[in-house]
């Protein structure tokens, strides 16, 4: 009965219609007990089955709708677009405060609009900023794969920038904490951020706080 059930699930789960092909729609911020499927910080995209074990806990947040789950108990999870599909397995939801336009931009979308709007700034001071999304934690995680310079520079007023040397010791190789780091931006502030050959404006909220604040709420893809 329970392989029937959790088949039924699954095919519930096909109709689903995905944001894209091969495109991430939630992640992973924690994992606890025996968990298969992901592990904490991975990406995971519609229908991936995740089952847990004995004292199995995980926490997903979604990155269109905001949603923030904890999930636990013997059970199995199978990821939608905006919820999971839970069998058997106990799960508590939030919404939290985060910006679903940022889930799907690519590396190049964003990369070309901020390039315009910097040269924009640079030829004339009056420019309006634009920025691509806001971040609701004023300690960004920001996703910066491999080696090479993140500077983070404030475009409302001069003299912030912070500039951080990346080694690829990073979490995962990719993801540097600025609350593991006990770095903070400034609440209302604009910023360009800048990695390689990506570049990304955005506004940190005028109520944003410092510190490991949910993840979906602070995540600044740079990839």
């Amino acid at each position: 009965m329970k392989q029937i059930i959790v088949v039924a699930l699954l095919a519930v789960a096909s109709l689903a219609k995905p944001a894209a092909a091969a495109s991430p729609v939630a992640i992973v911020e924690e994992v606890q007990g025996k968990v298969t499927g992901a592990e904490s910080m991975d990406y995971v995209e519609p229908k991936t089955v995740l089952k847990l074990g004995a004292n199995g806990s995980i926490v997903i947040s979604y990155m269109k709708s905001c949603r923030r789950e904890k999930i636990s108990g013997i059970g199995t999870v199978i990821v939608g677009t905006e919820e999971s599909i839970v069998h058997l397995a106990d799960v508590k939801g939030t919404t939290i405060e985060c910006d679903p336009g940022h889930a799907h931009a690519t590396t190049k979308e964003t990369s070309e609009v901020a390039a315009t709007v910097l040269r924009s700034l640079a030829k004339s001071a009056s420019s309006t900023i634009k920025p691509q999304l806001t971040l609701y934690g004023a300690s960004p995680l920001v996703e910066a794969k491999g080696r090479g310079t993140l500077l983070v520079e404030r475009l409302d007023v001069t003299g912030e920038r912070q500039q951080i040397e990346l080694n690829g010791s990073q979490l995962k190789g990719k993801f540097f904490d600025f609350a593991t780091a006990n770095r903070a931006l400034s609440p209302g502030g604009a910023y360009a951020a800048k990695f390689g050959s990506s570049q990304v404006l955005f506004r940190v909220d005028s109520q944003a706080k410092p510190g490991a604040t949910p993840i979906v709420g602070r995540l600044l893809r740079m990839e």
